[in-house]
């Protein structure tokens, strides 16, 4: 029997699940972040089966409003990195919605925050704060800037982290051209999946040794060390032996290839593929050519490796080449665009895309959690809340009578 088929998996069939198995089931996050990276890593430690209570201003997390969306407040992005929480409005600058936020914070496990420390500390929300009233939570802040440096207080989004951590470099230098930004969140996306690694070990050393701890998760060194892992190259040593840069991505020439009618993206990476190709492509005659004929003679000619593989690949259409490929066993793939994805069959087969009926929006598509697991799944249990849709349940479960919710909800929150 397949271990994965023991346990129902998140998402399979209609995307809303009514029980939680999962991993972090019991454990409760006080979600004070907006915008991406914060909102994507609390979504997954909800997913991860966490009770997630999404702290919001009276205005709301600003990525309620970026569209397509049916209503004012629940745009695409918001709803894909706010399911599975639930929301309260707490006005942080008063001191009823402070004083909501620290009781929320006895009750919780931990609290994720990306308002710039400076400004935890004059809420009076800072780690000794909450620490004094909770010693077992576990605080974790999402910001730009280790608190060390010079950068401490400077504001920071995702196309700034790109341009200062070399990333748009790194692209610019691939295309020839000045830096440019991925079209992606990227550096929101891999910082937040810091922030979930950080939760889970700091959730982890808690069970062992009993104590909470604040744990700081900064953008601009996190996405430095991300890029810097393939790309500090040459000074890896002291002194350098050579250039920064990982000379194999950074090919101008590492791209999807154009066929007759299409693209295609082939990476013969060892001997036995390399001669695959070669096989595929009608080109024996390269076989012992010395720039190609070792790993270790493609790796210093990877340039020129490429170069000649689009070469040959243009000769042919799509179709020739997948039978060739597949005959040969050599890595290869036709090249999606966006709007291929919700029908590439793999995917369909395994499920990834998903639907739900939202109480305000809707039918709505997502893609369910892309793990599998055989004991604690993770699962949809909710979908992205409506601002505040949640304030007095919350406060009630944190021991408010109806006269003091009404206070808080008076008070702006």
């Amino acid at each position: 029997m397949n271990p994965m088929a023991a346990a129902p998996q998140a998402g399979f069939g209609d995307a809303l699940s009514p029980d939680n198995h999962g991993p972090l089931a019991g454990v409760k996050v006080l979600d004070l972040t907006t915008v991406i990276m914060g909102p994507y890593a609390t979504q997954i430690l909800g997913d991860y089966g966490a009770d997630v209570i999404k702290v919001e201003s009276p205005e709301g997390d600003v990525m309620r409003f970026p569209g397509p969306g049916r209503s004012a407040q629940m745009g695409h992005v918001f709803l894909n990195v706010n399911r599975n929480k639930r929301s309260i409005v707490l006005d942080l600058k008063t001191e009823a919605g402070r004083q909501a936020c620290i009781d929320l914070a006895r009750q919780a496990d931990v609290l994720v925050y990306n308002i710039r420390p400076q400004a935890m500390k004059r809420l009076q929300l800072a780690y000794e704060d909450l620490h004094a009233v909770n010693p077992r939570i576990i605080y974790v802040g999402c910001f730009g800037f280790g608190q060390d440096g010079p950068y401490a207080a400077r504001a920071a989004y995702d196309d700034l982290i790109q341009a200062m951590s070399g990333a748009a470099d790194l692209v610019g230098r691939h295309q020839e051209g000045p830096p440019r930004l991925v079209p992606l969140n990227f550096c929101d996306r891999v910082s937040g999946l810091h922030v979930v690694q950080a939760v889970l070990a700091a959730l982890f050393a808690r069970e062992r040794h009993g104590k909470g701890q604040s744990v700081d998760v900064p953008m601009f060194e996190t996405m430095t060390a991300f890029a810097l892992g393939e790309h500090l190259g040459g000074e890896s040593f002291i002194p350098a032996e050579g250039a920064m840069g990982y000379s194999r991505i950074l090919s101008t020439h590492r791209r999807p290839h154009a066929t007759r009618d299409g693209f295609l993206v082939v990476l013969p990476y060892n001997n036995k593929q390399w001669e695959g190709f070669l096989q595929a492509a009608g080109r024996d005659d390269l076989k012992h050519d010395p720039r190609f004929a070792t790993q270790q003679a493609r790796a210093a000619n990877v340039s020129a490796m490429y170069e000649l593989i689009g070469q040959e690949v243009a000769k042919h259409s799509n179709e020739a080449w997948v039978e060739r490929l597949k005959a040969v066993d050599v890595p290869w793939t036709l090249v999606n665009r966006l709007e291929d994805l919700q029908h590439d069959p793999h995917l369909q087969a395994v499920g990834l895309f998903q639907e739900a009926d939202h109480p305000s929006e809707g039918r709505v598509r997502m893609t369910r959690v892309p793990s599998q697991w055989s004991e604690t799944p993770p699962s949809i249990r909710r979908l992205a809340p409506q601002l505040g849709e949640h304030s007095a349940e919350i406060l009630r479960e944190a021991g408010y009578s109806d006269d003091q919710i009404q206070a808080v909800l008076r008070s702006g929150g």
